[in-house]
């Protein structure tokens, strides 16, 4: 019976420390890869450092020339011998070049773009996934919206050029084009993500092809749907923005003649009313889709859609 209990105890023993060995390796192995992944880090940061041109010295160089501008960004003036932002400035400028009108422009390419694309991308994102589209079919849609996706707003916006000139228009046209790479993308993602049952329920109603894509699958993803849609509204806002630094028009076109002649107060008055503009909308969309997630999940494709002016009212009132 000793005999017994002491091999059992060896074996026991064995089988643990044959485990600790196994735990260190891996341990070891880690680290290894851990050191390996770190030194290729850092070689590809050595390689890329080379590539810019960064520099720690020109940092060091050019500094005071930078610190003389950050007086011009933020002008100081003084309240009973106290220095303090001179605020007074910035609502002169805004006030003057009517900086809010500006970002209605701004505003209103941003939510054309996203209006224009979003036809594009529900077909496109609906027919990329496999569960619409059979493969590889699907990825005709697939590759085009990757297409899409691989030229930025910015370029897409110099393509149209000869549309209509450095202009709104051509800036809401290729926030339009942008906005189907990106919101069809993240559509068709969705679309991959839903549950079976449903859709079988449909089918076995006899429903055709059509009805069980639109009450079958839609019907899943509407709430989803308006998420992606309002925060691709979001990022458009920026892109709107970022369009106006070629000539587009909106609070971008004014920051960038400003600084085209060293106005760095007024510059930052339009960014100031940028930072303001996006915070705002910011937190209207989360507020908004904070309320459309309230029993979403229990409702129909329609009553989604009934319900949603009335969702967005009690958003803004709250």
């Amino acid at each position: 019976m000793s005999l017994d209990t002491s091999t059992q105890s060896d074996s026991f023993d064995g089988n643990v420390r044959g485990r600790l060995e196994t735990i260190r390796q891996q341990k070891r192995l880690r680290r290894l890869l851990y050191l390996v992944g770190f030194g290729f880090v850092m070689i590809a940061f050595g390689a890329t450092y080379t590539v810019v041109g960064f520099s720690v010295t020109k940092l060091v160089a050019y500094w005071p020339a930078f610190a003389d501008a950050l007086g011009d960004y933020f002008p100081m003036t003084t309240v009973i011998g106290l220095p303090i932002l001179d605020v007074g400035r910035y609502i002169d400028f805004i006030l003057a070049e009517n900086l809010l009108n500006l970002s209605v422009v701004t505003i209103s390419m941003a939510f054309t773009g996203t209006l224009l694309g979003l036809p594009g991308a529900l077909v496109m994102g609906t027919l990329g996934s496999e569960r619409v589209t059979p493969f590889p079919f699907n990825f005709v849609f697939r590759i085009t919206m990757s297409v899409i996706r691989a030229i930025p707003a910015l370029v897409w916006a110099l393509i149209f050029i000869p549309l209509g000139g450095v202009t709104p228009f051509t800036g809401t046209l290729a926030i339009a084009v942008d906005t189907m790479g990106y919101l069809g993308r993240l559509f068709t993602d969705e679309l991959e993500e839903i549950d079976d049952g449903p859709v079988e329920g449909v089918q076995s109603t006899g429903a055709n092809k059509k009805q069980t894509v639109y009450f079958g699958m839609l019907s899943q993803v509407i709430r989803q749907y308006i998420a992606w849609g309002m925060y691709i509204f979001e990022l458009n806002v920026r892109i709107a923005i970022t369009l106006g630094l070629i000539g587009a028009g909106g609070l971008g076109f004014v920051m960038n003649m400003q600084r085209q002649t060293f106005q760095y107060t007024n510059m930052m008055a339009a960014i100031l009313v940028s930072v303001v503009l996006i915070l705002a909308i910011e937190m209207t969309s989360q507020r908004i889709r904070s309320r459309l997630r309230d029993d979403t999940e229990t409702k129909g494709f329609v009553e989604i859609i009934r319900e949603f002016p009335v969702k967005t009212r009690e958003a803004f009132a709250r």
